[in-house]
């Protein structure tokens, strides 16, 4: 019972007492939480507040018309979308093409018959069943757009976006920010071995520990085949190498075994960062930090390389 009176919360504007009453004495048994206001200003606030999937408003009100009300309604975009009705006294069509150029989807003629408002809140509960289920679809599809399906990590274009931010905030605040670029020692050799059915779980194993130990105000995701990034900020210089070393020493320490001995896979990391922003792009230190990643192989494997901010 709770859950469908939560569905659809209402909003209805009318500076009438008498008109208040009469739609709360229809609605009152429908799967609708009510919310009432006396003019346009206290509709705005409760708009708002409590962003209701319907809005009822007479078209005449003390403050501003509901024309009005309409109109900046529709102006905030960022909203869930809102279905409104506009409710007059005045049979001239006139009026009722205004409110309906002003955004409104639909009107009553006061004295309004019951079954008729009844009828138009059920279109509006579909229009709306209809908004949220495109937005859900909506959202997924992006949280898809922006996911490595094998490892449900950030992907690249995911991890640019977030890092471009994060850059833009060390640039504005002062904070330090790395750029970790890793990728798995040999993992070629590990595909020609034992198969890519294995050479996937050690990248899942490899991502699932980069996961566990990135704290929430940073990120981790898979740049492609078995290469991945890390975007960390707030460490400072003298700790970077050693928090980095953590995921080294943790994906080290895993064993692997596909019907056949336990094996073990070594990860290799280069880093670049800015401390006191000298004004780098994500790109060049992107660059730098594969520079790094490739004095890293080239030293043995298994280790890690920082590009300290000059």
């Amino acid at each position: 019972m709770n859950e469908a009176k939560s569905a659809y919360e209402v909003l209805v504007v009318d500076d009438s007492p008498v008109y208040r009453k009469l739609v709360e004495q229809v609605l009152s048994c429908e799967a609708y939480s009510l919310t009432f206001a006396r003019d346009g200003a206290e509709a705005m606030r409760l708009f708002e507040e409590r962003s209701p999937s319907i809005v009822i408003t007479d078209l005449i009100l003390p403050d501003f018309s509901g024309i009005e009300l309409c109109q900046r309604i529709r102006s905030d975009a960022s909203r869930p979308y809102t279905y409104v009705i506009v409710m007059t006294g005045d049979t001239e069509k006139a009026n009722m093409v205004k409110g309906l150029e002003a955004g409104a989807d639909d009107y009553l003629v006061k004295p309004f018959d019951t079954g008729e408002m009844l009828a138009r809140m059920g279109v509006g509960r579909r229009l709306i069943d209809l908004n949220r289920e495109l937005a859900a679809k909506t959202q997924k599809m992006e949280e898809v757009a922006r996911t490595d399906p094998l490892t449900g990590l950030a992907n690249r274009r995911a991890i640019e976006e977030w890092a471009t931010h994060q850059l833009r905030g060390s640039r504005r605040h002062g904070f330090p920010f790395w750029l970790v670029v890793g990728d798995i020692d040999n993992f070629k050799l590990i595909n020609d071995t034992y198969g890519h059915a294995a050479g996937d779980l050690v990248l899942q194993a490899f991502a699932e520990v980069l996961k566990k130990n990135t704290r929430a105000a940073d990120m981790c995701g898979r740049l492609g085949g078995d290469e991945f990034i890390l975007v960390l900020t707030y460490v400072h210089t003298e700790k970077i190498e050693r928090t980095v070393n953590r995921f080294r020493e943790r994906f080290a320490s895993l064993s692997f075994s596909w019907n056949g001995p336990s094996v073990q896979a070594t990860a290799s990391f280069g880093v670049a960062g800015v401390v006191c922003h000298e004004g780098q792009e994500y790109a060049e230190l992107l660059r730098k930090a594969d520079q790094m990643l490739y004095e890293a192989k080239h030293a043995g494997r298994n280790c890690v390389r920082v590009c300290l901010p000059e």
